[in-house]
């Protein structure tokens, strides 16, 4: 059992670490213009196709990423530029709507340009050699992208920290975050600031939609929805608009999921002799199989309870006018 623990407390840091990249990218861009980019996990879709354009074409894995990565930051700023910024200041729902109608055009373009191509909607991911098969650590089983994706998703991340505090941009990225118009005041390059979040935020969900790929094995251009709906949920639980709670969100949703999978028929798990009939029966009516069936169910009634608790997330703070 204890090696069972083991094996899914790894699986969850690798999901949260995925999150945790995909709901920091939304944390600041939300942070800097109270946009809810929707559009953030098209982003996504889009780095997974450029890997496998770059992978199908013979590159190698050590220049098929930053090219894709480099693609995909290309994307964002675009979005930013002709999507985004012409509406800055705009209502909030204007800019909620705008943010689904580029997913839309991302989508669409998307599926044209493989039906151009010849390709099939569905389209099996050419996992890198590098990133494919296990590691056995003992008698624990560790896939090789699991150990990726946390250690890419603690370093990726770390560097942020560094330079959100350290780099004179990164400040000025967080005085945006406090007040946009008072940064602008005090000479801060407000389209500079928030073309820089684009960028991060779509350079994150790049190496989070390749690992995301190599992990589904499958790509189509709809694939985005559900990670950024994970990645919107993580975001709030941690608490919106702040990075810090961005990741702590992406490991609580990653435990919170690998959790309910993992206790879906733990009776039939346990070993014979390690509880009473009972007990063990008592487990199968209450953890049955069939829970991991409703393990998003389970995420969504953690969501309302924590903000039935904390409104403004685990580590958001309160804005002045709701606390009036």
């Amino acid at each position: 059992m204890s090696e069972y623990v083991i094996q899914q407390i790894v699986n969850a840091l690798s999901a949260g670490s995925l999150y945790a990249l995909m709901a920091v990218g939304l944390a600041m861009v939300f942070g800097i213009l109270r946009l809810i980019n929707f559009a953030h996990g098209d982003l996504m879709m889009i780095s997974a196709y450029l890997a496998v354009f770059f992978l199908g074409a013979g590159f190698p894995l050590e220049a098929a990423v930053p090219l894709m990565v480099l693609g995909t930051v290309a994307v964002g700023l675009l979005m930013e530029r002709i999507a985004y910024r012409p509406i800055r200041g705009a209502p909030d729902v204007a800019m909620l709507l705008t943010s689904f109608a580029v997913g839309q055009i991302l989508q669409n373009g998307t599926l044209l340009t493989t039906r151009l191509a010849g390709e099939p909607t569905l389209i099996a991911f050419p996992s890198p050699e590098a990133l494919s098969g296990v590691i056995p650590i003992g008698a624990i089983i560790v896939s090789k992208v699991n150990v990726v994706s946390f250690v890419a998703g603690i370093v990726l991340l770390g560097l942020l920290t560094l330079f959100v505090t350290r780099t004179t941009l990164g400040l000025s990225m967080r005085a945006a975050a406090e007040d946009l118009n008072a940064a602008q005041l005090m000479g801060i390059k407000v389209n500079r600031v928030v073309a820089t979040a684009f960028a991060i935020g779509a350079a994150l969900a790049a190496v989070a939609g390749i690992l995301y790929s190599i992990q589904a094995g499958q790509i189509n251009p709809y694939m985005g929805f559900t990670p950024v709906l994970k990645a919107f949920i993580a975001a709030v639980i941690g608490g919106f608009g702040s990075i810090a709670g961005a990741v702590v969100g992406g490991y609580v949703l990653g435990f919170l999921e690998v959790l309910v999978t993992s206790l879906a028929g733990i009776a039939d798990l346990l070993p014979p002799g390690a509880v009473s009939p009972e007990v063990r029966t008592f487990l199968q009516q209450v953890l049955p199989s069939g829970l991991a069936s409703y393990r998003d169910a389970v995420v969504f009634v953690v969501l309302i309870l924590v903000l039935l608790v904390r409104p403004q997330g685990i580590l958001g703070k309160r804005d002045r006018e709701d606390a009036l």
